[in-house]
């Protein structure tokens, strides 16, 4: 007997708990190098001080710095209608016309075509993101740009949730 096959329409529906879309911002490689060679460099200039007070200082500055880039590396979230973006959370019907941003369009959407009044959840180290309209009359927020790094993604979910 020949296996089933998937149709589009018989795949079943996420869960209610289970995000459509979940990404969580975390830091590049050179980051991680970076907060390593903080607690080092910290720890070599504490040598002519003492031996173990640059090791227990050179522990604790890495681990300081681990700790604060984990809490504060933003997620970007699509669950249950709603989009959110670090702290800050928008009905998924009240944004229209998503669209992936290239690494080039990001740089001319946060330049030269901004307004003051967007909102923003950008890392520098994250090189494209995803611009969506606000279609909420009583909102002053015209749109929201969110760094990610599966933008494609991104907008299917905001196009999926949103249908």
């Amino acid at each position: 007997m020949p296996a089933p096959t998937e149709h589009p329409a018989a795949t079943p529906a996420p869960s209610a708990g289970r995000p459509v879309f979940r990404e969580r911002l975390w830091p590049g490689p050179l980051g991680w190098v970076g907060v390593v060679a903080f607690g080092v460099v910290l720890g070599v200039a504490l040598l002519p001080v003492d031996d173990l007070v640059a090791l227990v200082v050179a522990v604790l500055a890495v681990l300081g710095g681990l700790a604060v880039a984990v809490l504060t590396t933003p997620v970007v979230q699509v669950e249950r209608g709603t989009l959110r973006a670090g702290t800050a959370r928008i009905p998924v019907r009240l944004l229209a016309d998503p669209r992936p941003l290239s690494r080039e369009e990001l740089r001319v959407e946060m330049g030269p075509a901004l307004d003051a009044r967007a909102f923003a959840c950008l890392r520098a180290w994250v090189g494209t993101a995803v611009r969506v309209e606000v279609r909420d009359p009583q909102d002053p927020t015209p749109y929201w740009i969110v760094s990610t790094r599966r933008p494609e993604e991104l907008v299917a979910a905001l196009r999926g949730t949103s249908a």
